[in-house]
This record gives structure tokens, sequence and C-alpha cells, in this order.
């Protein structure tokens, strides 16, 4: 599993903290996606049907019905996250939540875009008061959490929407607390099962007590 260079240097710009860890996800944890895409994608003529949890085979052009390819998809992705600012907005109840947990934590934002669209993030964090730390990768986000947390083993815990995301993390901390949390829960639906030791959360007012539990705050 290979590291993404541009995180690494990220990571290094971050202080040094021993605090316990905590680990965000942005999209659909944090800020709204899976609600807001679907509008912004009617102004630019395309529609999403939600058949599977996934974008690409889900998109197609409004006027011929088309289903778009991957690339189309990453480009109206890119279009998207370029004018996020207008569009996602925070998810319920975790502005609340991360103040909390932040008085006792570490808390790191880590979210899978291109690097090129740190800066407009970073400015809509900023804007709606998340001024937690941001990094974004374009690779595996199990070796970014590994690295965050150092070398003296403190709690850690990582919430994201994505299973895939949680396995990469479980493959990188064996002893990290993973937390599934939907911001859209209707989704859940074409989801396999969570794995044991994996915990499911049905929103952010369920999320905090447990995760302050597993890291010990």
């Amino acid at each position: 599993m290979s590291d993404d260079p541009e995180t690494t240097r990220q990571i290094e710009e971050l202080a040094a903290d021993d605090r316990p860890l905590l680990v965000l996800d942005v999209d659909d944890v944090v800020l709204e996606f899976v609600r807001p895409f679907p509008h912004f994608l009617k102004t630019r003529g395309f529609r999403l049907t939600l058949a599977s949890f996934r974008l690409t085979g889900n998109i197609a052009e409004t006027a011929s019905g088309r289903l778009i390819e991957q690339a189309e998809v990453t480009a109206l992705l890119g279009d998207f996250f370029d004018v996020q600012a207008d569009w996602q907005s925070i998810t319920d109840g975790a502005a609340e939540a991360l103040a909390t947990l932040g008085q006792r934590a570490e808390i790191v934002l880590l979210t899978a875009m291109l690097h090129k669209h740190r800066a407009v993030r970073r400015a809509h964090l900023d804007a709606l008061g998340l001024n937690y730390p941001l990094l974004t990768t374009e690779m595996a986000k199990g070796p970014a959490i590994a690295k965050l947390r150092g070398a003296k083993g403190r709690p850690v815990a990582f919430v994201d929407d994505q299973p895939s995301n949680l396995m990469s993390a479980r493959n990188a901390v064996a002893d990290a607390n993973l937390f599934h949390l939907m911001a859209d829960n209707s989704l859940r639906a074409f989801l396999p099962p969570t794995p044991d030791d994996i915990v499911s959360v049905e929103n952010w007012r369920e999320a905090a007590p447990k995760i302050a539990s597993a890291l010990g705050l």
C-alpha cells in the first residue's frame, strides 16, 4: 500500500500533538454531498439515479439518457468541488460534536480528493467555522492515518461513509476505532452489512458519545 507523498508533506506541516486522534472524512461526514450533488448536476444537464452505491453508472445526460463514463464523472466532480461553497453545508450535528470532541482530542479532516481542490475546500471549511487541519489524499487513507497517529500509539478513531476507506484504516492501524456514518442513511441499503469491528452510527448525536468513549475522553 503506497503513500501519497503530498499527503505526507501535509502531515509533516502539522504541529506535533499527543492527544487522542480523531480523523474524519469530509464528504457526507462533515459536509453534505449526496443531497446537494444531484441539484448541481441538474444545473449542468445531468441527473443522478442512485441504483447502487457509486456515481459512475448512475449519472445520465438528461436530454439523451446516456449514462456518462468515468472520465466525465471525474470532470463533473472536479467542477462541483470548484464551486462547493455554493452547495455544501455542514452535516446535521457535526459542528457541535466536533467542538466538544476537539476540546480533548486532535481532530484532523482527511478527504479523498485531488490536491488541487484543497485550497477551495480549506477556504469553505474556514468560512463555516470548521478550522480543523485538512489533508487531501489521492491514495488510500490507511497509510495517512498511520502517519498521523505517530509512533506513540495514542488512541485513534476514524469516521467515514465509505466502507473501503474504513477497511484501509483497519489494514494500516489494527487497533483504530472505526465508525461508519452517512449523511443520507437511505444509501445503507446499497451496502453489505458493516463488519463487526466497525460501529455503524445513524448521525452525529449518536456518534459523538461513542467516539468520546472509544478515545477515552
